[in-house]
């Protein structure tokens, strides 16, 4: 069987088939996932492989603040008004910084820089400068870095939008979930056309030379004809990629989902026929379906890197830097070496008092043995390139791709007998129905998933 990219058409996809591959499963972001990490004793040993890593360096930086909660919203953050928090967070910021630079080889440069929380926009004018100036002071960025910011619309300013480009920023992501004024007011969103239209213009008149907008499926009162006309709103601001992402209902995690319970949720039935005009809808619009809930014009450095098979997915979600070692700062943030993950605490006064006390605020960790990078890579190339080519993973690793994955292979075969896959002597390619259920297809190669720690979102 040959191993190249499949040109994308509407496949149409069976409510039959996304029933039964709609069960709980990682998102791959890692693997191992999260939820295997362990307690830290000594953070230092998790910076190991860094000061003689001469890897390039993306940066991590998370801002946790909001002015208000949206209770569907699974992210770790903090809710307050009280913008001095930010200034004493940027302090620690800095701490960490400079206590993280003892522990890399800093004659490196950074290639990319992402902004999440919370609201990164929550920063006022005045810290969003400082935070520049932070940045730029401590590490060597390379002149086409990419710099990315999450950005809220609702709390958007044109000023806010002009500090960010000034230091750098050239890559952008909206959060608008939903435009049904019904459904905004049962998730506690409201936020107005008016204010996204506010947004894509200041960033596209800032030079922002790329758009994701963020939508979610899977939220209290949504039909298949209101989310049609979400859609229809969000195409017209005619971003380059979006991210469409299932609702994931874990009220063990985020009690203040149970909130939503009393509006009564879509039904399993309701969200399938809303990914089914999901899919439809961004083919009709010429946006290609990366995988795992991402699209993007056939132009965009995405789709160009996986036709090149040199797509890559870490932390950051699908990137198109390969080899990096990413470095986080801030509560939550997970980095990431050769072998090595890290997590800083989630607690904002156990981060103050780790930094106070001179120490790395890394609270979970993980380091891989030799089966664990032969199955992240699995993992990875067939979650970027949809499909497996056996001898190239074979003679990376110095095994036999069929044996050493005998059971993986097997498990495959019920996915081939619906379709999804194609398994050859030499490869497996993902078919385009398969591309909706990569998560599924990735989980046959995992070693974990039957003896650890349950609590994945649903696939589908």
């Amino acid at each position: 069987m040959s191993f190249h990219h499949l040109t994308q058409a509407h496949v149409p996809v069976s409510q039959l088939l996304l029933s039964k591959y709609n069960v709980p499963g990682p998102r791959y972001t890692s693997y191992p996932t999260a939820l295997l990490f362990g307690d830290v004793d000594d953070p230092k040993r998790f910076f190991k492989d860094s000061k003689k890593s001469k890897a390039p360096l993306s940066l991590y930086f998370h801002i946790p603040f909001c002015a208000s909660r949206c209770w569907f919203c699974g992210c770790h953050k903090l809710i307050t008004t009280d913008s001095k928090m930010a200034d004493v967070y940027l302090d620690y910021l800095e701490k960490e910084i400079a206590l993280t630079l003892k522990s890399i080889d800093i004659d490196r440069e950074v290639v990319q820089i992402h902004l999440g929380g919370g609201t990164p926009n929550f920063l006022n004018e005045d810290q969003t400068e400082r935070l520049g100036k932070i940045i730029r002071s401590s590490f060597k960025i390379a002149a086409d870095a990419e710099i990315g910011v999450e950005f809220d619309p609702r709390t958007l300013t044109h000023e806010k939008v002009l500090n960010y480009r000034d230091w750098g920023v050239n890559r952008a992501s909206i959060g608008i979930q939903d435009c049904n004024p019904e459904v905004q007011q049962a998730v506690h969103r409201i936020q107005t056309t008016e204010q996204n239209l506010n947004a894509v213009s200041w960033l596209r008149s800032a030079g922002i030379q790329s758009l994701n907008l963020d939508l979610i499926y899977g939220l209290p009162y949504q039909t298949v004809e209101s989310y049609a006309d979400t859609l229809k709103e969000a195409i017209s601001y005619d971003p380059d990629r979006f991210a469409v992402f299932s609702y994931a209902h874990v009220p063990w995690k985020q009690p203040a989902q149970k909130i939503l319970e009393k509006h009564s949720l879509p039904s399993a039935d309701l969200k399938l026929e809303l990914l089914q005009l999901i899919l439809e809808t961004m083919q009709e619009h010429d946006y290609d379906y990366i995988g795992m809930d991402h699209f993007a014009k056939k132009e965009d450095p995405l789709v160009v890197a996986q036709n090149r098979k040199s797509l890559q997915r870490n932390f950051q979600g699908y990137s198109t830097h390969a080899n990096v070692e990413i470095c986080s700062f801030g509560i939550s943030a997970i980095g990431q070496s050769q072998n090595v993950y890290r997590q800083n605490t989630k607690d904002l006064n156990e981060y103050y008092a780790m930094l106070d006390a001179g120490q790395l605020p890394i609270k979970k960790g993980y380091m891989l043995n030799e089966d664990d990078q032969i199955r992240r890579d699995t993992i990875m190339r067939i979650m970027c390139d949809m499909g497996l080519d056996y001898d190239k993973i074979s003679n990376r690793w110095n095994i036999q791709f069929k044996d050493y994955f005998a059971k993986s292979l097997k498990a495959l075969e019920s996915f081939q007998q619906d379709g999804l896959v194609e398994i050859g002597n030499k490869a497996i390619q993902v078919t385009e129905a398969g591309r909706y259920f990569i998560r599924n297809i990735a989980m046959q190669f995992d070693a974990y998933l039957s003896q650890g720690p349950k609590g994945y979102s649903k696939t589908v």
